[in-house]
């Protein structure tokens, strides 16, 4: 970068083009901000713009997966229950339309890192095409899955056939009718794959490493009228307005109760209403206020689950497969996929499952996948299996902290963080959805909506106050990442070997990544930092 280049500068750059950007850029530009946001991909939607394999869905109920913006919902209704991938992009495209996100966005931009300058406040972004951008406020609202891992298998790249990725599927969709295929991965995404590619299949091979204990989604179709009215009668203003109060930002919480307290029969009862009747998370988070911290709670949990399961299998290898006699982790420490019929698709003779802990996967030839049992020839082969979560989003970027060193540097023993939004070193700097924050555990739009409105009270405080520059404190730091330990250490999480806590990366430290304490808590530790005039801040003018 010459001396002589002229460099734009906004007041607030967002990166990304998902929820969190998008309630962020009309909260800060009524400010008197001006905002920019820069999207690696050609369009917007976030992990929607990306989320475009076969079945991908989302896992919370409407209305509440989407913006809290009345003006936005006044005139858009989901079709759907639970919302699909493209009901979402044509939901970012009426926001688009009518906040003029246009005006404000530029597609295709790849932020590769960024540098604060100490004199004037300000940070120096640079992007892959070798532009720049000068900021006051970076905020990098990248999510906590945009860094997709591929096992390292020997021989993949020897393969002739197709191989794909269920987090960079191609756009224009690929054709598996009459496939032989293997997948790898039985998380989220490989679940919804599995369930709509199934039946197309000429045979289906799942190389599986542990059964996921998914949930009925009990999908259907809204009715237009219905939802007009629900609108008209303010019930959406309620069910947002629940998301407040509620552990995982969804509209429904923990009964308060515990399991053992109810009869045997009652409990029967209780479970077939949430996992049968009502569906979707239910059964993980309005369940009794003890089965994510108590062991016998939690087996009682996971025998109802199992039961159900087991009614929906025939074949006696495939049901100790998906839905073992001893549970290979506590129930619900893991999130649980929702599905349609994914029971009665994998039951089907020509899919079959290989457990990888008994069987691992020798290496991949040119035809297909060996292990001890011979070689699984195949056409194509589909990897789901997820991303570095939660902190390998920003861990990625060249962003400089200024003490020297990155991110990824700052978190080489640990990860840290104030209150799951900044982090010392880096001021002026804040992120949304990401490590330390309730993200995994909560629904995802209540959890970027109420960072978004601290970040925007934030703002508009030191806007009034004329403060340029905002670093948090290392005490506070320590602070939150010992809360954030005393919240995990109670609960039966630790029991999983799960990327709540980065253990589906080998090699990497085993620690809690997203915050155990509940919403409400969560929420109430921002706005204290407010209140409490700055504290957990470094302030200064320039």
């Amino acid at each position: 970068m010459s001396s002589e280049d002229h460099i734009d500068h906004v007041d607030v750059l967002l990166v990304g083009a998902g929820f969190g950007s998008f309630t962020l850029l009309n909260k800060l530009r009524k400010l008197g901000y001006s905002v920019k946001i820069y999207e690696k991909g050609a369009a917007s939607g976030g992990i929607w713009y990306w989320n475009c394999y076969p079945g991908a869905r989302v896992d919370s109920d409407t209305p509440i997966y989407q913006l809290f913006d009345k003006e936005l919902w006044e005139d858009f209704t989901f079709k759907e229950r639970y919302a699909g991938g493209p009901e979402l992009r044509r939901y970012f495209n009426h926001i688009e339309k009518k906040w003029h996100v246009s005006d404000h966005i530029t597609y295709n931009k790849h932020v590769d890192g960024a540098t604060f300058d100490e004199t004037s406040h300000k940070w120096m972004v640079e992007c892959s095409d070798g532009s720049y951008l000068s900021c006051s406020w970076f905020i990098p609202c990248i999510g906590f899955a945009s860094r997709r891992y591929t096992p390292p298998f020997p021989g993949l790249g020897n393969f002739r056939g197709d191989i794909y990725h269920t987090a960079v599927w191609p756009q224009h969709g690929v054709n598996l009718k009459n496939k032989r295929i293997a997948q790898i991965g039985t998380g989220a995404s490989g679940i919804q794959v599995i369930q709509e590619i199934g039946d197309k299949a000429k045979e289906l091979t799942i190389f599986q490493r542990t059964p996921n204990y998914c949930l009925p989604m009990n999908q259907r179709l809204l009715d237009p009228e219905e939802e007009e009215r629900k609108k008209k009668e303010g019930k959406y203003e309620e069910e947002f307005e629940k998301t407040r109060h509620t552990f995982s930002g969804f509209t429904y919480d923990f009964l308060q109760k515990n399991t053992l307290d109810d009869s045997p029969e009652d409990r029967e009862k209780f479970y077939h209403k949430l996992l049968i009747e009502e569906a979707g998370f239910k059964f993980w988070l309005g369940t009794y206020k003890d089965m994510l911290f108590d062991q016998k709670a939690n087996d009682e949990a996971y025998k109802f689950w199992r039961n159900s399961v087991l009614k929906r299998i025939s074949d006696p290898e495939k049901q100790a497969l998906l839905a073992p006699e001893n549970p290979p982790h506590p129930w619900g420490t893991k999130r649980p996929s929702l599905e349609q019929r994914f029971y009665e698709v994998v039951d089907q003779p020509h899919i079959k499952i290989i457990d990888v802990n008994k069987h691992p996967v020798q290496e991949v030839t040119s035809t297909g996948i060996k292990t001890d049992l011979g070689e699984t020839e195949v056409d194509v082969i589909i990897l789901a299996t997820g991303f570095d979560s939660v902190t390998g989003s920003l861990a990625q970027l060249n962003i400089q902290g200024v003490k020297g060193g990155t991110i990824a540097d700052h978190w080489k023993d640990g990860t840290k963080t104030s209150m799951g939004i900044a982090i010392p070193e880096f001021p002026n700097m804040f992120f949304l959805y990401g490590p330390q924050a309730p993200t995994a555990f909560s629904n995802g739009p209540s959890c970027t909506q109420f960072q978004a409105e601290f970040l925007a009270k934030f703002l508009e405080k030191v806007k009034a106050e004329k403060i340029t520059r905002v670093e948090a404190t290392e005490e506070y730091e320590a602070d939150w990442c010992r809360r954030m330990q005393e919240k995990w250490d109670i609960t039966l999480f630790p029991l999983a070997k799960s990327w709540y806590q980065g253990a589906n990366i080998p090699g990497r430290k085993v620690e809690p990544l997203n915050w155990a304490g509940g919403m409400p808590e969560y929420v109430a530790s921002l706005a204290k930092s407010i209140e409490n005039n700055y504290e957990g801040w470094r302030i200064a003018k320039a």
